[in-house]
């Protein structure tokens, strides 16, 4: 068996600690997956920013720190706002 990384063996901690709970809904939750799974995988649009070169940066690290390319890592936000999953903070 191969090593767990640092992200997995925190979550197998977690589970351990019992900190894991049953969703009461879980086909709804589901779809809700399976829907945000398609939306991340159909990638037929390709949009242009303008990012300053900090906030690119500190994307970038994000990015990296979940083990993901920053594009995924902008598109995964951007789909989150969309969904109303992110909330707008002023």
């Amino acid at each position: 068996m191969t090593p767990h990384d640092v992200e997995e063996q925190d979550l197998l901690e977690s589970y351990d600690r019992g900190e894991w709970q049953s969703v009461s809904n879980l086909e709804e939750e589901m779809q809700s997956y399976r829907a945000y799974a398609a939306a991340t995988l159909a990638k037929n649009k390709l949009v242009d920013i303008n990012l300053s070169p900090e906030d690119f940066q500190e994307i970038q690290n994000k990015a990296r720190e979940r083990g993901v390319p920053y594009q995924e890592f902008i598109s995964d936000i951007l789909h989150q706002f969309a969904a109303g999953r992110l909330i707008e903070q002023l």
